[in-house]
């Protein structure tokens, strides 16, 4: 049986889940000053990924040790960050930090598309 190289697939949604995320971090420092605002942000991406049921799989057992169940993630306690004056629950340096990891998440999908197309055109031009 084969199976198709869902990869670039995989890249793209989550392309998507970091356009949604950013567009929330924009939202939350553009009505940082809001008075009752409050900040919001999107679910991290291993729980949107559980929810498809899609598990990791291996050509080899040596080529994944399973765990656990779930892809881990760090959240980031509410309390730890200062609150602006006004009555609004946006942070603007945790803005700040969310922006910057949407940026690296986004470089780092990048960088393995980019990889794997090569990787692929390699493999096509040589075989």
């Amino acid at each position: 049986m084969t199976t198709g190289v869902y990869l670039f697939d995989l890249a793209s949604q989550h392309a998507r889940y970091l356009a949604v995320r950013q567009a929330t971090i924009a939202g939350n420092v553009a009505n940082a000053n809001t008075s009752g605002f409050k900040a919001r942000d999107v679910v991290p991406f291993s729980q949107v990924l559980a929810r498809t049921g899609l598990d990791l799989s291996a050509t080899s057992r040596t080529h994944l040790a399973q765990q656990s169940d779930r892809i881990p993630f760090r959240t980031q306690p509410a309390g730890d960050w200062d609150v602006l004056a006004t009555s609004s629950s946006v942070s603007l340096e945790q803005e700040m930090l969310k922006g910057g990891e949407v940026a690296r998440q986004s470089n780092l999908d990048n960088a393995v598309v980019k990889s794997f197309h090569r990787m692929l055109m390699t493999a096509v031009r040589s075989g």
